[in-house]
């Protein structure tokens, strides 16, 4: 226990973000593929730069991604990288810009670091050096799926009187938060820990409220990577979430 974490951590997580994001954006940009073929060839190579590098230079690391086979052999390790390539495959083959890409290192169960791209933006976030805070909006902006809004994400956007602002992936939305583009991230319809640990690092860092939706910490790798809920939003909001949720 009580691995430590370094500047290099923070470097190495972004270069490698941006590296993965940059072929992401140059594959979908040659348009010789299209739809779910543009998808699942954009998972893979994104996966294959993520995870050479992490083997390569953090050999002593542990390693979790969503196109990778598990291994109960992470459990044991203090530092375990979790990534996900590219989290918004669908709206990635689609030709949207609200996808991202995931690299995270949680030490002794905590998201301590983290990097999020979002090629298709020209931006990277990252734990290291996270955006200074903006105005809050009033009514509040309140993120959901664009595909499958969550009754409790509804329930409370109406209770706030917030305006929904639909969008892709996790990433996505969490840093539209973060720069103040929303002010409420809240998901209650099940993710896996390489869908928020990146997030969850950035926002942190950037002084957001990061919790469950019972205000409990999210730990991660765990023996099961599932994470039913997660509450991203601006610290002046936490409160009547929480009240709407009860």
């Amino acid at each position: 226990m009580g691995c430590v974490m370094s500047a290099s951590d923070t470097l190495f997580a972004e270069r490698i973000a941006e590296e993965a994001g940059a072929a992401l954006m140059a594959l979908r940009t040659a348009g010789r593929l299209s739809g779910p073929v543009l998808g699942a060839e954009g998972d893979r190579i994104a996966n294959r730069i993520l995870c050479d590098a992490i083997q390569s230079e953090r050999p002593a690391d542990a390693l979790l991604s969503e196109e990778e086979k598990d291994s109960a052999a992470r459990l044991s390790a203090s530092r375990v990288w979790i990534v996900d390539p590219l989290d918004g495959t669908r709206e990635y083959s689609e030709g949207r810009d609200d996808w991202a890409v995931h690299v995270a290192l949680a030490i002794d169960g905590v998201a301590r670091i983290g990097a999020v791209g979002l090629p298709a933006r020209g931006l990277i976030f990252s734990s290291g050096a996270p955006p200074a805070p903006a105005p809050a909006n009033h009514p509040p902006r309140m993120l959901v799926s664009r595909t499958r809004p969550a009754e409790e994400a509804l329930r409370v956007a109406g209770a706030l009187g917030a305006d929904i602002v639909p969008m892709g992936s996790a990433g996505a939305k969490a840093m539209a938060v973060v720069l103040g583009e929303a002010d409420i991230y809240l998901h209650t319809g099940g993710q896996y820990e390489w869908d928020n640990a990146a997030p969850v690092a950035v926002a942190v860092a950037a002084g957001l409220h990061v919790s469950r939706v019972d205000g409990s910490a999210i730990r991660y790798n765990a023996a099961n990577p599932y994470l039913p809920d997660l509450l991203i939003c601006r610290p002046e909001w936490r409160d009547r979430v929480f009240q709407a949720l009860a």
